[in-house]
């Protein structure tokens, strides 16, 4: 049953708001004596008639003590100094005391979010539970097909594995990630800005969107001009912390190298170069694989994959193959039932797992994604960036 903590004139209102039942407490110290009452409990809301600095206080001692307890600050005024103070200090959410739906919103985002932090503490008591893989998806070129290849890996590995699996879309100026699965994200990669340099799983977990057990997406900015905003730090900061989250996190990527790609294939166990038979998509995948020898990166943690393999243009995968000098890792073929997927906002391996798309990304996963467990070869970590620097 969640507290609501201070007398206030709103008290009722705010009673309203939360939603249920509700317990009222008159002081931070008769809600801290409450929650070591319920270890259960996993919502406070922090009315007006408490002090700002000693609610900061409270949620920064709770966040890490319980951080699956939820903090809901009530201000009369609410300023762009109060919410990065309160972000820092822990609270979920700081609302107008007034603003009776914007609270009762925040309260049911709070309880999502203490929802996800209780399932990942459970998955992360299990003993010896292993650090998770990051596994990059790039193509030099637009419109080979990366965004879908990303979010049907991200379908394979969390289907019937038993893993935990996040889809981070790391095109921040025009991602398609949201509207390929239909997602309407409350909160995306630049909500992480106030938690930058004190990120951690809490933090992280309330950007999450969720598409299905197992499987949460961290969604690009929607915004214009929100990309900018974004520092590469703060990408290798939300990818480290994602990794002692996740078993894998499959990083979706622009058709550029930029300092936020080159930090995710930094962070990465593994590189899925993607390409499509046709000259300026090779010529591109080429010059990638040049790029990443020069920099270091290990050979064997690449997989070319080649999309809309059985096409009629003329070139055959022979050819594909003289042309990067590697061999090919998986080839997907060409389908009318993609786009409509697509159109449907549902990954063909969901659609139609038997389809031959869904079974070749399904092969693809298990023989080179698939870690130990499944009886493969561990795979290495990417070069550090000093290393990449030092080339």
């Amino acid at each position: 049953m969640p507290i609501l903590c201070g007398h206030s004139a709103r008290a009722g209102e705010l009673v309203l708001s939360i939603g249920g039942p509700v317990r009222a407490a008159d002081s931070l110290r008769t809600t801290a004596k409450m929650l070591d009452n319920d270890q259960a409990e996993i919502l406070v809301v922090i009315g007006p008639g408490t002090a700002t600095n000693e609610a900061l206080a409270f949620a920064a001692a709770l966040r890490l003590a319980r951080p699956a307890v939820g903090v809901i600050l009530a201000r009369d005024e609410v300023s762009v100094s109060l919410l990065t103070q309160a972000l820092r200090s822990g609270v979920r959410e700081v609302v107008p005391a007034g603003d009776h739906a914007a609270l009762a919103a925040a309260c049911n985002r709070s309880r999502e979010v203490s929802r996800r932090l209780l399932a990942t503490t459970a998955i992360e008591e299990v003993p010896a539970s292993p650090d998770g893989k990051i596994v990059t998806v790039f193509a030099a070129k637009g419109g080979c097909g990366k965004t879908t290849l990303a979010t049907n890996l991200g379908v394979v590995l969390a289907t019937g594995t038993g893993c935990r699996v996040c889809v981070v879309d790391l095109d921040l100026s025009f991602g398609d990630v949201a509207i390929s699965l239909q997602l309407d994200p409350a909160r995306t990669v630049v909500d992480a800005l106030p938690m930058a340099g004190h990120l951690d799983v809490t933090g992280t977990a309330s950007l999450l969107t969720r598409y299905r057990p197992g499987l949460e997406m961290l969604l690009a900015p929607v915004t214009p001009g929100d990309a900018e905003k974004i520092p590469p730090a703060l990408t290798g900061e939300l990818l480290t912390v994602l990794r002692g989250m996740f078993d894998y996190v499959v990083v979706d990527t622009p058709a550029h190298f930029s300092e936020h790609v080159l930090t995710a294939m930094d962070a990465s166990a593994h590189h899925v170069l993607l390409t499509t038979p046709d000259v300026p998509a090779l010529k591109n995948l080429r010059v990638t694989l040049d790029m990443l020898d020069l920099l270091s990166y290990p050979r064997q943690i690449r997989s070319v994959v080649v999309n809309r393999s059985d096409s009629k243009v003329g070139l055959g995968l022979d050819d594909v193959e003289r042309v990067v000098r590697c061999p090919i890792g998986a080839q997907v073929p060409s389908s009318r039932a993609v786009p409509i997927s697509i159109n449907k906002g549902v990954p063909i391996t969901v659609d139609a797992p038997a389809h031959p798309v869904s079974q070749a990304i399904s092969r693809f996963a298990r023989n080179r994604l698939l870690g130990p467990q499944n009886g493969t070869a561990a795979v290495p970590l990417a070069g550090t960036r000093g290393r990449r620097r030092s080339a």
